[in-house]
């Protein structure tokens, strides 16, 4: 039996080896909190790496939405940043936080660094566009347009319709390249999912086409052709077919000419909404 003495340094030296292998755990577990502390104020811009990184994150994070090239499909072309004034830390508050009232949802902080965060902002610098290409058409004639062609999908400060997005920011949300590929069709028949075309029958025969709006397991919400709201629980229901193409039309330059394109760019890019404050 060991003696008192040597039961002294038994437990001295358990206690010490169990103190160290604590603080292992401790680092090991605080490390990736730590990292999330610090984080650099500003986008590493001229950073090679940084944007290689930023890129990756971004084309399998952020890229359904906003495209493989940032300029936009379903979100807004996040080339045009800096140029509406953006700020780095600007940005880096939206990709946290989110846009309440958008698709733009805060980002899984905890399967995401603040690294990984301010490498993408530093991948979308590299992409940052020069300003707005200069327009020489007449904004007044594409206000006529616009009240005559596209309103009746579209609202501009609550005048318009509801079957597609409002346009009252969309001077600043989308480049003048972006807004023509758009209306000429180049990205396809891509559906904003908020505004998916839906067709609908319900348990009495009654057919209804429209968007959706909201939509949970037991219920829908639509927009109808008329721009009302209705909505319906799903076990009332014969048929329901929810699309992925949109209703937005292709206008070819034989629908809308080019002079007549350029005028409807110099309106639309003057539409910034009532808000000009920027991060």
């Amino acid at each position: 039996m060991p003696s008192r003495g040597e039961q002294s340094t038994t437990f001295e030296t358990c206690r010490s080896v169990a103190t160290a292998v604590a603080l292992v755990l401790l680092c090991v577990l605080a490390s990736p909190l730590l990292a999330q502390d610090v984080s650099p104020t500003a986008a590493f811009t001229d950073d090679p790496e940084s944007i290689r990184r930023g890129m990756g994150v971004f084309r399998l994070r952020c890229a359904d939405c906003h495209g493989t090239d940032a300029r936009g499909v379903r979100g807004p072309d996040l080339t045009q940043l800096w140029v509406r004034g953006r700020t780095d830390e600007g940005i880096f508050r939206t990709i946290t936080d989110g846009v309440a009232g958008t698709t733009m949802q805060p980002i899984d902080r905890v399967r995401t660094r603040d690294s990984e965060i301010w490498d993408v902002i530093a991948y979308l610098r590299s992409l940052a566009a020069p300003p707005h290409r200069e327009l020489t058409g007449n904004s007044a004639r594409g206000q006529e347009i616009f009240e005559t062609t596209c309103s009746v999908c579209h609202q501009v400060n609550a005048v318009g319709g509801r079957m597609g997005p409002d346009l009252s920011r969309i001077g600043l949300a989308r480049s003048v390249d972006s807004l023509e590929r758009r209306i000429r069709g180049d990205y396809g028949k891509m559906v904003d999912p908020s505004f998916a075309p839906t067709t609908l029958t319900a348990a009495s025969g009654e057919s209804m086409q429209g968007v959706k709006k909201n939509e949970d397991l037991f219920s829908i919400q639509v927009i109808d052709m008329g721009g009302r709201i209705q909505g319906f629980e799903k076990d009332q229901l014969d048929s329901l077919d929810v699309s992925t193409e949109s209703l937005m039309p292709v206008y070819s330059p034989e629908v809308l000419s080019d002079d007549a394109l350029e005028d409807l760019l110099s309106y639309l890019v003057t539409l910034r909404g009532h808000d000009a404050a920027v991060e």
